[in-house]
């Protein structure tokens, strides 16, 4: 065969195999991401079932300490209906988003009532031990007082305790937007500069105030990290994070934006925006990209 036709059948074939072998790499390097990803869910969907069988747990204790039937009955019915979310939670998959955030949503009002539970119960034996120290004059402004909290017997250790558990932060109204070099938001990701996360630390009277640690994780349509190098430490692992910001938390709502510099395609599609501190994953949310 002639030469000149060899040499450029010979480049043709190399350029075949490199590839090739992009191509592989390349479906290698996405299998992992997404074997990632589901880990990562995976272990949330756990979290989660443990968090909810706390709840029940708790209730359960609850009802053997104090002797009010009214109030017996209403533990008995937030009992019951963690069960049952418990019982939905380990029947859905974890690559189920929409179940799976419909039940994170129910999971957060759980916390909420329980808190409310926590702290009533709290709130009445601390009237009872006033009680007890005030002199005769001072009870009889408390008659009603003590008949609310008649059988009342709650430990103190185990409050304490339970209040560690409700004590965790709650991000609410997440939102991520695609903004231009001018500023503004925009749909077009090829025009996009800045990548802005918003949300709020929600109000939360049980959590101990100060500077809080938030560490922002976006998770792109093919499973990869924006990530800047940086990691921190959840569920004994160390997971890259895109962005982090330290706020001064007093336990009142609280809002807080972050930002990420684009210096890489963006495609679109769904990416996942976690946000994390005090090694708790406290939010989660999907948006989509269309073009």
């Amino acid at each position: 065969m002639n030469k000149k036709v060899i040499i450029p059948l010979v480049v043709v074939a190399l350029l075949l195999l490199g590839g090739v072998v992009y191509l592989a790499l390349s479906l290698n390097e996405q299998k992992q991401a997404n074997e990632e990803m589901q880990e990562l869910a995976e272990l949330d969907k756990k979290e989660m079932e443990n968090e909810y069988q706390q709840f029940a747990n708790q209730y359960s204790e609850m009802k053997t300490q104090i002797n009010n039937d009214s109030i017996i009955q209403q533990l008995t019915q937030e009992q019951l209906r963690t069960e049952q979310l418990l019982k939905e939670l380990k029947s859905v998959k974890a690559s189920d988003a929409r179940e799976i955030a419909r039940l994170k949503k129910e999971l957060a009002t759980c916390r909420a009532v329980i808190r409310s539970y926590i702290l009533e119960i709290d709130s009445l034996n601390r009237i009872n031990q006033n009680l007890t120290e005030e002199n005769t004059r001072v009870k009889g402004q408390y008659e009603e007082a003590t008949k609310q909290i008649e059988g009342l017997n709650a430990d103190k250790q185990t409050l304490t305790e339970k209040v560690a558990i409700a004590a965790q932060l709650d991000a609410i109204g997440i939102n991520m937007i695609a903004k231009n070099k001018r500023g503004k938001a925009t749909d077009n990701l090829k025009k996009c500069k800045t990548l802005q996360v918003n949300f709020s630390i929600a109000k939360n009277v049980t959590a101990q105030s100060g500077n809080k640690t938030i560490y922002v994780r976006i998770t792109t349509p093919t499973g990869s990290v924006l990530s800047t190098g940086g990691t921190f430490n959840y569920e004994n692992r160390t997971l890259p994070y895109s962005m982090t910001r330290t706020i001064e938390y007093t336990g009142n709502e609280t809002p807080v934006t972050t930002y990420w510099n684009v210096n890489e395609f963006l495609s679109y599609g769904t990416y996942n925006v976690s946000i994390f501190a005090d090694g708790n994953m406290i939010g989660s949310k999907n948006v989509t990209f269309k073009k």
